[in-house]
């Protein structure tokens, strides 16, 4: 662990002006310092760093924090590894407390898996680069159209048909072979251990930092296995990796789009068209993990799965968990039969980011794909049609989009809103009693905004004027605010009682776990500073009178929704829930 005075030391010595100023070309205007984010693609410069509160924040992307948060983001780094980094930059040397026993051999263990796994990868390279049995593994990158240079971007090795060579090159580094099985590399039989990995093309699967933990080796042949992979282990877990991390993630920061496909050779051709901002699935389905990395570092997902119906069905539950996790999500179609590679190297890299642009939104070609399966030709089977929409259709978080997706649905089936509407309450019923797979969350009348005027007032009066701290609790925090919004209320509410003299913002930013909590914080810092000559009595009784009125709208929207709805059911509890806190709120103003 980093002592807390020693964070501290490191944040005093690191102008973030300066830590800055080596990714990203900073221009003074007036406070603060204007430049490109290194973020996402932006022709115009909204990323802001204020050098008295020793922030930054993108008014393009979203993306803000103090020092700590623009290495770890711009890196990949965790928060001690961004804190060594700084430390070293600065001259500091940072002395960890001592680790307990067991705490040694988990960090042993972990170094000694890392070690055995860049040891792994080189042997892998080293095989393909000299080995005279790899030369059918050569000549079959060499067909694929894999250049040498795409190659050694990627790490790619070959596995000969030794029985123990990498066993003997673990053994000549002294590595311990009893921790390389547990990373599936070697295995241990009645003879000794040998290698998992023969006569294939090798794959490694490296994290965000480029540090190998898993490979896929895939076959030169039609035999089968086509692919073998590494097991899970304590460095690897395949639904939280994707493939090309390590290489992907500054372009799609800089695209803000993920574009993901199925297989290794797809992403090596797009990479080696010059399309970098791919990732490829480990031989996994896209998981909640992934999509938890995603929402970090983009706003748009475009999927490119095989047009097959396995890898329709692929698309489809890709699309689910995406919409799950609101994230936007599209559909990437190629003409038959084509894929990425042989889509590539027909009409080159210009015209696939032309097919890119026409993605189509998924839940739209789930639609298309649907009705071009089933034709809404006769009542049985538009009823067929409505139960195979409504689970996907009940997780759209929009309202707008809801609503404009009813009525396409309505449209293309040729039936009314209203059927429409009484066939989603049967299903949420059906549902509802038979404990369905699928989540079926309904959405709140009034859906949170990504940004309240009013909440992030009342937020910037506590930055600005910490005296207004006592007429906010007299009210009460969770009379006021709501979501994020009162995560970092309660945060500032803490963090100012534990600091009664003027803060030290990068001591907030450490306290702040949640990524969109330290982005919240930095955009309100840098942006509240029109706040500084203002009476914030005035502005805060104008922030009360305006919370009081959106309430009433809301109840009086819960009202007329209520009247249409069926007592007991879900959404109908849900709503009297909601009703019930606005009043609790309003009685305690």
């Amino acid at each position: 662990m980093i002592p807390a005075d020693k964070v501290r030391e490191v944040a005093e010595r690191s102008s973030i002006v300066d830590v800055i100023g080596d990714y990203v070309s900073l221009k003074r205007s007036g406070a603060n310092y204007l430049g490109l984010c290194p973020f996402h693609g932006e022709k115009t410069p909204s990323f802001t760093v204020n050098p008295a509160r020793e922030i930054f924040h993108c008014f393009g992307c979203g993306a803000g924090g103090d020092v700590f948060s623009f290495v770890m983001k711009i890196d990949g780094l965790s928060f001690r590894e961004a804190i060594m980094k700084l430390a070293q930059r600065a001259g500091i040397t940072i002395e960890e407390r001592a680790l307990t026993p067991a705490e040694q051999r988990q960090r042993s263990e972990r170094d000694q898996l890392k070690a055995i796994m860049l040891t792994a990868a080189q042997h892998y390279r080293d095989c393909l680069n000299r080995d005279p049995d790899a030369a059918s593994a050569r000549k079959y990158l060499q067909e694929r159209e894999v250049t040498p240079e795409i190659a050694a971007r990627y790490g790619i090795g070959f596995a000969g048909n030794r029985r123990d060579a990498l066993v003997r090159a673990l053994t000549n580094k002294s590595l311990p072979l009893e921790l390389a099985t547990q990373v599936g590399v070697i295995r241990k039989g009645d003879n000794g251990y040998y290698d998992l990995l023969r006569n294939r093309l090798i794959f490694p699967i490296r994290d965000s930092n480029g540090q190998p933990i898993a490979f896929a080796g895939r076959v030169l042949d039609n035999s089968l296995p086509k692919y073998i992979n590494s097991p899970e282990s304590a460095i690897y877990r395949k639904s939280s990796v994707l493939f090309g991390v390590d290489l992907a993630l500054r372009a799609i920061r800089q695209t803000s789009t993920a574009i993901i496909v199925e297989g290794y050779f797809d992403h090596l051709a797009l990479s080696q068209a010059g399309i970098h901002h791919a990732l490829a699935t480990c031989g996994t389905a896209l998981t909640d993990g992934h999509l938890m990395m995603l929402k970090k570092h983009t706003e748009r997902i475009c999927l490119l799965f095989d047009g097959d119906n396995a890898g329709r069905s692929a698309t489809v539950k890709a699309m689910e968990r995406c919409m799950t996790h609101g994230l936007p999500v599209y559909v990437i179609s190629l003409p038959q039969p084509e894929d990425p590679d042989s889509y590539l190297r027909k009409y080159g890299s210009e015209q696939f980011l032309v097919e890119v642009q026409r993605a189509k939104p998924a839940f739209q070609q789930f639609l298309l794909w649907l009705i071009a399966k089933t034709p809404p030709d006769s009542v049985d089977r538009r009823i067929r049609l409505l139960d195979e929409i409504m689970p996907r259709y009940s997780i759209i978080a929009d309202s707008m989009e809801r609503d404009l997706y009813r009525k396409e649905v309505c449209r293309l089936l040729g039936i009314d809103e209203q059927a429409f509407t009484k066939r989603l309450r049967e299903h949420q019923g059906k549902a509802r009693g038979t404990a369905a797979k699928t989540p079926l969350p309904v959405p709140p009348v009034i859906a949170p905004t990504m940004h309240d005027p009013t909440q992030e007032m009342l937020l910037g009066v506590m930055l600005t004027y910490p005296q207004s701290l006592s007429r906010i609790r007299e009210i009460g925090l969770e009379s006021l605010f709501e979501g994020t919004y009162r995560t970092l209320a309660e945060l500032m509410a803490t963090f100012s009682d534990e600091h009664p003299h003027p803060p030290m913002w990068q001591e907030l930013f450490t306290s702040m776990e949640q990524p969109e909590i330290r982005e919240l914080a930095a955009r309100l810092l840098v942006d509240q500073g029109h706040l500084a000559d203002m009476d914030w009595h005035v502005a805060f009784e104008q922030c009360l009178r305006r919370i009081e009125q959106r309430h009433l709208k809301e109840l009086k929207q819960i009202a007329t929704t209520l009247a249409s709805l069926t007592p007991g059911t879900d959404q109908y509890q849900n709503l009297l829930a909601r009703a019930e806190a606005i009043r609790s709120k309003k009685s305690s103003r």
